[in-house]
């Protein structure tokens, strides 16, 4: 692989990552219109922009193909069905997070998310894993923990959402297809119910869309836009870099969360949260440089192989 394919691929996923972590500015704008109206704005609207790139990227066979064969393989359509509803979740939980003023803990969720992955792999698929990967595990937990103790309240947005995410990416290990045309599919699943409710509001005389503003609108119907594009990025580069550059890379998104949070939008930063968050952050430095040393073993090993 060439040097420059690896910094081209490194620059798309910082940048979905990048885009990803400011997100949060854009929920804020939608502010004044309720979360559930929102998602279901984000998904229609995912899947309609969605449908515009797979024709002007000549992927709409592929994408018929693919959804033919899904009808026909159950574990697949299972597993399509399970990833859009946790998806699902887990874009409603943040917007809602954010919205009322738990950006902080939302991005705690998306710091602890790698590690809850490390326990479903543990749990579901019977991985082994390393000592670091299990004090890794502890040090998380430990952070958790402080949360829960410090405020009384279990640390529910956070586990919501590793726990959604991790679980999705769970299920999209059973679906091995294209970045845009897994993106249409799973939009696909929950779209009619997005649609549906979105009538079900304008007949309630409730809705915000199409009453509110113009700029209310135009955001709303972004919003497909701004979640398709950086998944979009975020599958160019996965395929031209490492995955332990990858997973340094990850934890853009959930500190530019947390700046926004503390010194934006100016939300109670407590001397436990810190403490909490100096655990995890301890957790994460442990488990990316003993994933990254694992490749390097690995990648040493084959050389050597190579060479006898």
């Amino acid at each position: 692989m060439k040097k420059t394919d690896t910094q081209i691929g490194a620059i798309h996923a910082a940048f979905s990552y990048f885009i990803w972590g400011l997100l949060p500015i854009y929920w804020k704008l939608l502010n004044h219109v309720n979360a559930k109206e929102i998602l279901a704005n984000r998904i229609f609207w995912s899947f309609i922009f969605m449908l515009i790139i797979l024709f002007f990227t000549k992927k709409w066979g592929l994408f018929v193909r693919t959804l033919k064969g899904f009808a026909q393989n159950k574990k697949q359509m299972y597993a399509l069905g399970i990833a859009s509803i946790l998806i699902s979740v887990n874009w409603f939980i943040y917007i809602w997070a954010v919205n009322s003023g738990h950006m902080i803990e939302a991005s705690l969720g998306y710091y602890i998310n790698p590690l809850v992955s490390i326990l479903l792999g543990m749990v579901v698929l019977k991985e082994k894993l390393t000592i670091y990967q299990y004090i890794s595990f502890i040090l998380a937990a430990v952070g958790v923990v402080i949360v829960t103790v410090s405020h009384g309240v279990f640390p529910w947005i956070a586990i919501s959402l590793a726990l959604s995410f991790g679980l999705y990416g769970l299920a999209k290990k059973l679906i091995n297809v294209d970045s845009s045309v897994g993106l249409s599919l799973e939009t696909l699943v929950v779209a009619p119910i997005a649609a549906i409710y979105m009538i079900y509001l304008i007949i309630q005389g409730s809705n915000s869309f199409l009453t509110a503003s113009i700029g209310t609108d135009l955001l709303l119907m972004g919003a497909g836009v701004a979640t398709a594009v950086p998944l979009l990025y975020f599958a160019k580069g996965a395929q031209k870099i490492p995955l332990s550059l990858l997973g340094f890379l990850q934890y853009i998104a959930p500190t530019l969360t947390l700046i926004l949070g503390v010194f934006v939008y100016q939300e109670h930063f407590s001397k436990s949260q810190l403490l909490a968050f100096m655990f995890i952050w301890t957790a994460l430095t442990i488990y990316s440089l003993s994933k990254t040393k694992l490749v390097t073993e690995m990648k040493w090993r084959k050389e050597k192989r190579a060479t006898l």
